[in-house]
C-alpha cells in the first residue's frame, strides 16, 4: 500500500510559546529546529514510508526537506495543523497515495522500526468482523496522556479529517464513528512522547538519558550525548 507521511511545521519563532517558560527563546527556536531535523530523519528511515509531505512557511525546515526528497508544501495561511495536514492530504490523494501517516515535528524520539511494524502489520481483513479487504480505516496513536492525538493513520487519506488539539484522540474516534470507518487506538512508545511544556521537555530529557541511538539533532541542543555504550566499537591495540 502506497504511503506518504504528513509532517505540518510551524514557523520557529512562532512554535513552542510555552516552553518559553522554561528556556530561552533562543534555546526554544533551536530545540524545535532540532526536533524538527530528528522527526524527518526517522520518517526517510522508514522502509514503508515512501515519501514525506512537510507543510510549512519556515524556510530552514523546507530546505532541509528537500535535501532529504520530502515533497513540500507553502502553508501560506498558516492556519493550524489541521488545515495544514488538510494540505498534505490533498496532495497525497493527487500523487495516488493510498494511505498516510500523519506526525507532528515535535517527537524527537521517533523510532522508524517502530513505524514500519505498524505500517506493516493490517489487522484488518477480509471477512474479519464482516468488514471488506481495502475497507477505510483510521488508527489512531495518542499521546502519552492518552488524549492527545500524536499520530494518525487515515487508509485513504481522506477517511476523515484531521482534527487535531487538545482532546483530539476522542475526537477522532467520533469522526470515524459518525463517518461508518473502521477505527482503533495503538500505543507507538516513540509517538508518546511530544514536547510543548516543561514537564515534557524534563520527560524527553529522561527519556533520552534511557535510549538511544536516536533523537541526534535534539541531544546536541539538549547537551546530551549519544550514548557510547551503544554507539562506540573498540579495537584493540
Amino acid at each position: 500500500m502506497r504511503t506518504a507521511a504528513i509532517l505540518p511545521v510551524k514557523r520557529f519563532a512562532r512554535a513552542k510559546q510555552r516552553l518559553g517558560e522554561t528556556v530561552s527563546d533562543p534555546m526554544r527556536t533551536a530545540l524545535a529546529d532540532a526536533m524538527v531535523a530528528d522527526v524527518l530523519l526517522a520518517l526517510a528511515e522508514t522502509d514503508s514510508i515512501e515519501r514525506t509531505i512537510v507543510v510549512t512557511r519556515e524556510p530552514a525546515v523546507a530546505l532541509a526537506a528537500r535535501e532529504l526528497g520530502a515533497i513540500v508544501i507553502d502553508d501560506e495561511d498558516e492556519s493550524g495543523q489541521p488545515a495544514a495536514v488538510s494540505l498534505g492530504v490533498r496532495r497525497a490523494l493527487a500523487d495516488g497515495f493510498e494511505r498516510v501517516l500523519c506526525v507532528p515535528g515535535d517527537c524527537p524520539a521517533l523510532d522508524a522500526a517502530e513505524v514500519d511494524r505498524l505500517l506493516q502489520t493490517r489487522p484488518i481483513r477480509a471477512g474479519d468482523a464482516g468488514v471488506a479487504r481495502g475497507a477505510p480505516e483510521v488508527v489512531i496513536l495518542p499521546d502519552r496522556h492518552g488524549t492527545g492525538t500524536n499520530g494518525l493513520l487515515l487508509a485513504p487519506p481522506d477517511a476523515i479529517a484531521p482534527a487535531f488539539g487538545p482532546g483530539s484522540c476522542e475526537r477522532h474516534r467520533e469522526l470515524a464513528r459518525a463517518a461508518g470507518v473502521v477505527c482503533r487506538v495503538e500505543q507507538l512508545p516513540s509517538l508518546l512522547l511530544d514536547i510543548d511544556t516543561g514537564a515534557d521537555l524534563a520527560a524527553l530529557r529522561d527519556r533520552l538519558s534511557e535510549h538511544g541511538p536516536r533523537a541526534s539533532h535534539t541531544r546536541a541542543v539538549l547537551g546530551q550525548p549519544e550514548r557510547t555504550d551503544i554507539l562506540s566499537i573498540t579495537t584493540s591495540a
